[in-house]
């Protein structure tokens, strides 16, 4: 147990101070470390480059394929330069080398931009062009295929995810867990969480039919948790704090929705029943519009929680440098303490809402799918209502005998 929490707040404070070394050089950037990138950042020993693919349009309109092992590669063979931003020459692409200052194999080659002061060695040195975008120099960009950081942590979660269930599937087909009681911690862990997503996400929103999307459902829970945990590991990165990993995930969740409604759902959406026809060309936008904002939140939801909590974690640590460059290095060591300990508070919390934040986007995908495949049979509901009332209303008048409590029809003989 010692052991444990000797890792644990290991961990906490390596994932803490790193950020604090890597401020120590004016690097640190909250907002810029959250977002993604086409590199893996181990700061404060070194960044590394992911490799780029490209593929390209030349000037005379055919297609072609490009790769550099690096983004420096890219831009130091003269074929791609970085674009500009709004203000510098009205913001539009460098295409020449000699106009734009920044192509070519030395800083002499001329700067990047209007600065004077450096040219493309000097921006490299920097490692201001991980930054920046890079666009051809002629031609024009059709995709880009690069890697990145957070889609290297999107695949490191679904190796993760698959190699659990690998084992724990081949343990099954050797009958533990089967005709035997689980083994292990990891399996009992694992198990007990799969019953748990089951019995109170799956059975409850989907009845009969959630053996049916269990699969979906569970993927979709242990994915984003796996990545949520990822994101607060030393170097890591949350995959789901990039709104596409996270749109890709509500669309499977719309598709399978839209898959499973039924006759009554579309009805509901397409002429709703029960209500005057003006009223109807009203409510049908507002269903129709209803089918996309859900996955919509969806993926909203799971992308600013996880993202927000980052930028909190980084802005409480930036904060020590912001007064101690203000008010002197003294108010920034007195404000370290309590902003650090702010910090392991809110990092501890993550770990809650890493959890929390895999569970509502799981139960809210089951809610969703659940609505659109439950039968709703209001036509025969309808006439067995009608039929009761009409039932009782042909009935025979009964009195109740108050001395014996049993009913009898008016006018028979009541017996004791």
């Amino acid at each position: 147990m010692r052991a444990l929490r000797f890792v644990v707040l290991a961990l906490v404070a390596l994932t803490v101070a790193l950020p604090v070394r890597a401020a120590e050089g004016d690097q640190l950037d909250a907002v810029q470390h959250s977002v993604d990138g086409n590199y893996l950042d181990f700061l404060p020993f070194a960044k590394v480059e992911l490799p780029r693919f490209f593929v390209v349009r030349d000037a005379s309109g055919a297609l072609g394929f490009d790769f550099y092992p690096t983004t420096k590669a890219a831009l130091r063979s003269g074929d791609y330069v970085m674009k500009k931003e709004d203000g510098e020459q009205g913001g539009d692409y460098a295409s020449d080398d000699a106009a734009a200052g920044y192509g070519g194999d030395s800083a002499s080659d001329g700067a990047y931009g209007d600065d004077a002061s450096g040219g493309l060695e000097a921006k490299l040195a920097s490692g201001k062009h991980l930054y920046e975008t890079i666009v051809p120099a002629s031609g024009s960009m059709v995709i880009d295929l690069s890697p990145t950081r957070h889609l290297l942590f999107a695949l490191l979660g679904m190796l993760i995810v698959a190699l659990l269930f690998i084992s724990m599937a081949n343990k099954y087909k050797k009958g533990i867990g089967r005709t035997s009681a689980p083994k292990g911690t990891l399996q009992n862990m694992l198990e007990s969480i799969i019953l748990y997503v089951r019995d109170e996400i799956a059975v409850p929103q989907l009845g009969n039919k959630a053996d049916k999307y269990m699969p979906y459902l569970l993927t979709v829970f242990f994915f984003i948790l796996t990545c949520n945990l990822l994101g607060l590991m030393p170097y890591g990165a949350a995959a789901t704090s990039n709104i596409a990993i996270t749109a890709v995930l509500a669309f499977f969740t719309f598709a399978l929705t839209q898959m499973a409604g039924t006759k009554d759902y579309w009805m509901h959406i397409l002429w709703p029943p029960g209500i005057p026809v003006l009223i109807k060309f009203i409510l049908i936008p507002v269903e129709i519009l209803g089918i996309f904002t859900k996955p919509f939140a969806l993926a909203i939801r799971l992308f600013a929680n996880i993202t927000a909590g980052h930028l909190v974690i980084l802005n409480l640590i930036g904060l020590i440098f912001i007064l101690a460059a203000l008010f002197g290095p003294v108010v920034g060591f007195g404000v370290a303490v309590p902003s650090i300990l702010m910090t392991v508070f809110i990092y501890a919390l993550k770990v809650l809402v890493s959890l929390i934040q895999a569970y509502v986007f799981t139960i809210l995908s089951a809610l969703f799918i659940g609505q659109a495949a439950e039968e709703h049979d209001h036509h025969h509901h309808d006439e067995s209502h009608a039929h009761e009332i009409a039932r009782h209303a042909s009935a025979p008048i009964v009195a109740t005998n108050g001395s014996t409590q049993e009913k009898q029809l008016v006018g028979a003989p009541v017996t004791a």
